[in-house]
């Protein structure tokens, strides 16, 4: 039987160092903890679901990895390197790149500008470069704009490339945020709610893009609240609850996990 592309990421995990490590993170504001020693790894070529009800500590997560909180106690290590106090932009330079719940586009610019300013990131041309048109910022400008139309094409914006963020619908402004995300080249994608107000139809094709992220090369690292979508496109779920791990498992695991069951999913009233 062929070997699936599911197998051929296990293999790869099982020869390979996590891609990151959540190592014992504490992050306290004030007298809140936030997050209670929470431990988990994500590994390279998968899809990780994080998931919990609201105020479990998925987005104090997020922000812990990507620079925005620092951990009280305990550290984040990306690729080999603890990230310490890195500032977020140099999170990002590393390979870590986020989309938010709150969509953060330039609403007024084009969807193609958008995806330009991701991959300006990784450009290393100074301002003489550019104020002269050296050769070297003529092939980084180049590159730049082939990458966004490829990057608009894998999200199906092709065609509103010249359009600007503001006029694009909600669903497709989501997308541009992906695609401006990946334009960053980034190791792992963090994406925080993405499917959050779409329809069933747009978070199947959702579902079908984040796949085809993660078969181009791309880890990736998902909370999201619809739990179809959570199942059905995750190789590994980690679950939050009042800031601490409580269940790390595949999905077939979580759904029948007695403590998620009853943190999160819900249980069967036996009274009634």
């Amino acid at each position: 039987m062929a070997e699936t592309t599911v197998d051929r990421a296990g293999a790869h995990r099982a020869e390979s160092a996590p891609l990151l490590q959540m190592q014992q993170v504490t992050l306290r504001f004030g007298g809140v903890v936030a997050l209670n020693e929470v431990s988990f790894e994500i590994h390279r070529g998968e899809i990780l679901g994080l998931i919990g009800p609201n105020g479990a500590g998925k987005t104090t997560c997020f922000n812990a990895l990507t620079g925005v909180y620092q951990p009280t106690s305990g550290q984040v290590v990306f690729d080999g390197q603890p990230l310490g106090r890195r500032k977020r932009y140099q999170i990002n330079r590393l390979g870590i790149a986020r989309t938010f719940q709150n969509i953060r586009l330039f609403q007024n610019m084009t969807a193609r500008e958008n995806v330009l300013v991701g991959a300006d990131a990784h450009h290393r041309t100074g301002v003489l470069n550019a104020l002269f048109r050296l050769p070297r910022h003529r092939r980084e400008e180049a590159e730049g704009h082939r990458l966004a139309d490829e990057l608009l094409e894998l999200m199906d914006l092709g065609h509103r490339g010249d359009d600007l963020a503001r006029n694009l619908s909600y669903g497709e402004q989501r997308r541009l945020e992906i695609a401006r995300a990946l334009a960053t080249k980034p190791k792992l994608l963090c994406l925080d709610e993405p499917a959050a107000g779409f329809n069933p139809v747009e978070k199947q094709r959702l579902m079908d893009l984040i796949r085809r992220v993660r078969d181009m090369g791309n880890t990736v690292l998902l909370i999201e609240h619809d739990m179809r979508l959570v199942m059905g496109v995750t190789d590994r779920i980690v679950v939050l609850e009042f800031g601490k791990k409580i269940a790390d498992g595949r999905p077939e695991q979580i759904q029948n996990d007695p403590a998620v069951i009853a943190a999160y999913l819900g249980v069967e009233d036996d009274e009634s």
